[in-house]
């Protein structure tokens, strides 16, 4: 890693790093990096490091830590202005590394990470030293480490031995015990063989007087099959007088059943003549017209899922903007982010309205869009586009909770369709009834 400085002969600017700069040096310097970041102009920062201008210092360090350190290799003058923000933060290392005496108590990481912005004489030698210290150190911890782990691992051994010692014991206790039992075994075998001998004999008796309970049971059989022949012959006698019986009743019944039909007319007519009297209108409602259900060709936002369309189809997004009084509630930043994160926000969030706008006039849907406010730096002046209501959350709630109070308030039944990536945002809003769609659908069909 060879570095070139603009200072004067003696000052470590012709000194070269001949090798791979030690991680702990390299996160101190990112560090020093971040924390000075933030003290100067955007105009006074390298052109790639001006879009980590609003970051805080952790998330500089963490998102734009390889651009920092490749700006401090590369760009002195970025790195001379770095010096002197540490020079206004760290006097005393500073100082010291001027003059050529380090402070033998400080971290030999901080006083490395100095040395490498600043670039006083024998810089190198500091980085190297810093570097050689870490593996000292990593090396020290290893080995303790290594020895922590031979000591457990010996008195591992040693309950090990202890346990083996004590199962050992315990097995030849159960090795006496199962002889015992094998023994009282054998004499129960024995016991049950002769018990066997006395069943099998049981069984030969049985045997035979189960012979004989058939052979009886026969005789029985054929009794019963000539008493079974004489009560058909009687039932067959009982059945023949039945029929004469009820010839008999329906000849005698016939008047009577002229008597009842007369009965019936009149009353037909005496309800008739009520119903003319009383002006009583038809019955206009069936019952079968008060279930609750879903008549053919009403669809809801949850009825598209069933449709032979690809989850990932803008096609779907426009059944859904088809439906009755349907309103789009869309997650500005989740769909900026996913579809053109490398653009500022401001020209995110007027890329997005002015496409929403024309998604807007395509389809007559109601179109929402909410921002996160905690992104703002400051207030927003802006002119919301033709039929897109814009929203930005107030401090101290975020936009997901926007969305889902948005849903909320809707009536029950109207469609509401909400775009996000968040899974959180999805699973709320589909448990209130909105159906969550993808950015990356909104996107496909903005396109």
């Amino acid at each position: 890693m060879a570095e070139t400085h603009g200072g004067g002969p003696g000052d470590g600017a012709a000194e070269v790093l001949d090798r791979p700069l030690p991680d702990g040096v390299r996160r101190k310097v990112v560090q020093i990096a971040a924390d000075g970041f933030g003290g100067l102009t955007l105009t006074e920062l390298p052109a790639q490091l001006r879009q980590y201008a609003r970051f805080t210092p952790s998330r500089r360090a963490k998102f734009a830590g390889n651009a920092m350190a490749a700006a401090l290799e590369t760009d002195a003058l970025f790195r001379q202005r770095i010096g002197e923000k540490l020079r206004e933060t760290q006097p005393e290392l500073t100082g010291a590394l001027d003059s050529g005496a380090p402070p033998p108590a400080a971290d030999p990481l901080d006083v490395a990470a100095a040395a490498y912005v600043l670039r006083p004489a024998g810089w190198v030698k500091l980085v190297a030293a810093a570097g050689e210290e870490a593996q000292r150190a990593d090396a020290e911890r290893a080995d303790e480490e290594t020895r922590a782990e031979l000591d457990r691992l010996r008195a591992e051994l040693e309950r090990a031995r202890e346990h083996g010692r004590g199962e050992t014991e315990r097995l030849r206790g159960e090795l006496d015990a199962a002889k015992k039992e094998a023994e009282s075994l054998h004499r129960k075998l024995r016991g049950a063989l002769s018990d066997v001998k006395r069943g099998e004999a049981a069984v030969r008796k049985i045997r035979a007087e189960l012979d004989a309970v058939r052979t009886e049971g026969q005789t029985r059989v054929s009794a019963a099959e000539s008493e079974t022949r004489r009560l058909k012959a009687r039932l067959g006698e009982a059945e023949a007088a039945l029929e004469a019986t009820r010839k008999a009743a329906r000849e005698g019944r016939s008047v009577e059943d002229m008597r009842v039909r007369l009965l019936l007319d009149t009353l037909l007519d005496a309800t008739q003549g009520l119903r003319r009297e009383l002006a009583l209108p038809p019955v206009s409602v069936r019952p079968a017209e008060t279930v609750e259900a879903v008549e053919p060709g009403r669809m809801t936002p949850k009825d598209i899922a069933a449709r032979a369309l690809s989850e990932h189809d803008p096609a779907v997004l426009d059944q859904l903007l088809a439906l009755p009084q349907a309103h789009l509630v869309v997650d500005g930043y989740n769909v900026t982010k996913t579809g053109y994160p490398q653009m500022p926000l401001e020209k995110q969030r007027l890329r997005l309205l002015g496409q929403l706008s024309q998604l807007a006039a395509q389809t007559g849907a109601e179109v929402t869009c909410v921002f996160d406010g905690a992104e703002l730096a400051a207030p927003v002046l802006l002119a919301p586009p033709r039929g897109v209501r814009v929203l930005f959350s107030k401090p101290g709630v975020t936009a997901d909770e926007l969305i889902r109070q948005l849903v909320r308030a809707e009536p029950p039944g109207r469609p509401v369709i909400v775009a996000s990536t968040d899974r959180e945002v999805a699973d709320g809003v589909a448990r209130a009834g909105a159906r969550p769609v993808a950015s990356a659908m909104l996107l496909k069909r903005l396109s």
